[in-house]
């Protein structure tokens, strides 16, 4: 019963449609880079860039290498949308894609990672067999239906997404709206709504608008008598964010989905009148459909999973970042951090003076300012910068963040030598010091520090 639900051919309107728009915006995301000058701060100031750990060997060209990277990137961007050699098209960009995500993390971003899915989602999937230069080029590749997994797959890589990032607001800053007024302060500044993103009543309504349109937005889509309500709604909302936290092609790229919570008629009637409407509902088995569920089954328990690992992880997420990434914890929190390093000589005992903000962009110093694991892994290269010159160091941290609107605190132990520290990829890192947070009592920091 579930092979012939999954495999039932349905019409293919929604999934060209988005193949379309999503070649568009990609397109958009890798020309924009260049032309707002994010590869310049990202990924070309600075020494060197901070790889997801265990990848060091992922460093950006030299020179103005990523520059010509992005503009190649983008191109293909366009052979996805027009769907020319879209396999090949689609699995290059996708690289391309993942090897800058996993490069760098002084500009992370839960829809960095959301893109790098959808790439290989997109990769699997049969989007080019109707409106596209491959059919043009081989007109037997032409079909109008796909087989349902295609909704199933996409709607609940989706799901999981709002959910989780619906759950993750559920802590007591975001709760309080204390959060939301954060946010809004530094937008203050903004023509014609600056002010009223100030209003108390606002910053309430951003906080539990943002909670219930996450949990709920899928489920209403879904449902017919809501859909158009939803869909309303996701315009306001998805808008909102475009022009308040300037996030890029996300917005636009969650109001493409919407076309896979319409029915088939409506998207072939207003898109690709054209196209011939399918109705036939066969169920097509492909031979290798037991691998086909296989695959879907891992990658989705794969899913679930990792959002939920910092709950198995010592402390508090907020404090430690341990299980913070690939969570879709959004925009949850602030953190500003103060930091020094202490390099000390092994064989003369003395203390070397060191200056990290000169081997350090802007924005690199923000992330190791109050990241444990970019802390680590500057400190590592460090060591390694002093290896080179045949000096065994040292090397001890001072660092102090705050959370929110907290008071700063000690977030790593200033005695531990972080030069010999291990980093532990899966539990939490001892050297990092107890968080604050959820103490009855702030002062259970040894190593608070008041303004």
């Amino acid at each position: 019963m579930l092979n012939q639900y999954l495999f039932k051919r349905v019409d293919n309107s929604a999934l060209i449609v988005f193949r379309v728009l999503f070649g568009f915006l990609i397109t958009v995301e890798a020309w924009g880079a260049i032309a707002t000058g994010w590869i310049r701060t990202t990924l070309m100031e600075g020494e060197f860039t901070f790889n997801f750990i265990g990848l060091d060997f992922l460093q950006p060209l030299p020179g103005n290498g990523m520059l010509y990277y992005y503009g190649i990137m983008g191109l293909f961007g366009v052979f996805v949308m027009l769907g020319f050699k879209y396999r090949i098209s689609i699995i290059v960009y996708s690289i391309m894609w993942s090897a800058v995500y996993l490069m760098q993390k002084s500009s992370y971003n839960n829809h960095y990672y959301l893109l790098m899915l959808l790439l290989g989602i997109m990769a699997c999937m049969p989007a080019n067999r109707y409106l596209s230069l491959d059919v043009k080029q081989n007109p037997g590749l032409k079909k109008i239906s796909m087989p349902r997994w295609v909704y199933i797959v996409i709607i609940a890589q989706l799901w999981i997404v709002y959910t989780y990032a619906s759950a993750a607001k559920f802590y007591p800053d975001w709760l309080d709206a204390s959060m939301a007024a954060q946010l809004m302060l530094t937008k203050s500044n903004y023509w014609l709504i600056g002010d009223f993103l100030q209003l108390n009543w606002v910053h309430w309504s951003i906080a539990y608008f943002g909670i219930f349109f996450d949990l709920f937005i899928i489920p209403a889509l879904l449902w017919e008598p809501t859909r158009k309500f939803a869909f309303i709604f996701s315009i306001f909302f998805h808008l909102f964010n475009s022009f308040v936290f300037q996030i890029g092609i996300f917005p636009y790229m969650s109001l493409a989905f919407t076309v896979f919570f319409f029915p088939s008629e409506t998207i072939q009637r207003i898109f690709l009148p054209q196209k011939e409407l399918y109705t036939a509902g066969e169920i097509i088995k492909p031979a290798n459909y037991k691998l086909i569920l296989v695959v879907a089954a891992i990658y989705f328990i794969i899913q679930i999973g990792l959002p939920l690992r910092h709950w198995v992880i010592s402390d508090d997420v907020l404090w430690t970042e341990e299980g913070h990434r690939l969570s879709w914890r959004m925009m949850l929190r602030s953190k500003g951090g103060r930091i020094s390093f202490k390099v000390v000589d092994k064989e003369s005992g003395l203390t070397i003076p060191f200056d990290h903000t000169k081997m350090l962009s802007r924005k690199q110093q923000r992330a190791v300012g109050t990241k444990p694991d970019v802390i680590w892994q500057f400190c590592q290269r460090i060591k390694k910068d002093f290896a080179a010159k045949g000096k065994d160091v040292a090397i001890y941290v001072n660092c102090k963040i705050r959370v929110n609107d907290s008071k700063y605190h000690t977030l790593i132990d200033p005695e531990v030598d972080m030069a010999a520290a291990k980093w532990d990829y899966f539990w939490h890192n001892e050297w990092i010091l107890p968080s604050p947070l959820n103490s009855s009592s702030e002062t259970s920091n040894k190593y608070e520090v008041r303004n």
